[in-house]
């Protein structure tokens, strides 16, 4: 059993308490386009017939729910995310939809994914890396389990390169959000948003550190002005 960090404890316990209103902030915080990102970050996605597909750090499985959207009755897909209160959530938010019988949970961080080497045809995570605390071991373990040929797609917030922009970013960020999800929900957690954020590597960086964990082909996605980017690379 893989033992978390005092800092992942930290990370796990901030994500449990703030479950309840995850959804509805995310939407209001990204004035609903978060949505878009995952239905672009999707549709890069691998699949054929019978494809199994894994998204990691799934919190809710809005993710989940998108890939079930877009593909096929055959294919399934599993949201793995080491918060318990967050797979709660999800399981009871699957449970009511048309998708059911296609999705399962696991609780398990990205460091240690309780599955057998290549099992899944795509691998993705969205706005979950920058959460895990060893992110080579992560990046590793999705290399692991993705069968060759198969495609991870990683969407991420980032820091826009406009010079005008990033300001206008850094002070919603850093300023307004805090405030706005602690309104609503845990402050402290919202002002871990954004600085988790502003300490993410830079495109060229977190690039380099997924090829390091074997992946080719990879393309960088930017979306929105920078404010979020997916990353998509394959396993040879």
């Amino acid at each position: 059993m893989f033992r978390l960090s005092e800092k992942g404890e930290k990370i796990q316990g901030m994500f449990g308490s703030i479950a309840p209103r995850y959804d509805f902030l995310n939407r209001l915080l990204s004035f609903g386009i978060d949505r878009y990102w995952r239905k672009k970050a999707v549709r890069l996605i691998k699949y054929r017939e019978g494809s199994r597909i894994l998204d990691v750090a799934t919190g809710t499985g809005d993710v989940a729910l998108e890939i079930a959207r877009s593909t096929p009755s055959s294919v399934k897909i599993t949201g793995a995310d080491f918060c318990q209160e967050m797979v709660e959530f999800g399981q009871a938010k699957v449970a009511t939809s048309p998708y059911a019988g296609r999705i399962d949970f696991k609780m398990a961080p990205c460091e240690d994914l309780p599955f057998p080497d290549n099992t899944f045809d795509s691998v993705t995570i969205a706005f979950g890396i920058r959460n895990v605390v060893d992110r080579r071991l992560g990046l590793a373990e999705m290399w692991r389990v993705l069968r060759p040929g198969g495609r991870v797609v990683i969407l991420e917030f980032s820091t826009p390169r406009s010079q005008f922009f990033k300001q206008i970013y850094y002070f919603y960020f850093r300023r307004l959000l805090p405030v706005i999800g602690g309104f609503f929900s845990k402050y402290n957690a919202y002002k871990y948003l954004p600085d988790s954020v502003l300490e993410f590597p830079s495109h060229e960086e977190f690039s380099h550190m997924v090829a390091d964990a074997g992946f080719r082909n990879i393309h960088i996605h930017p979306l929105t002005f920078g404010i979020a980017t997916i990353y998509a690379g394959e396993k040879e």
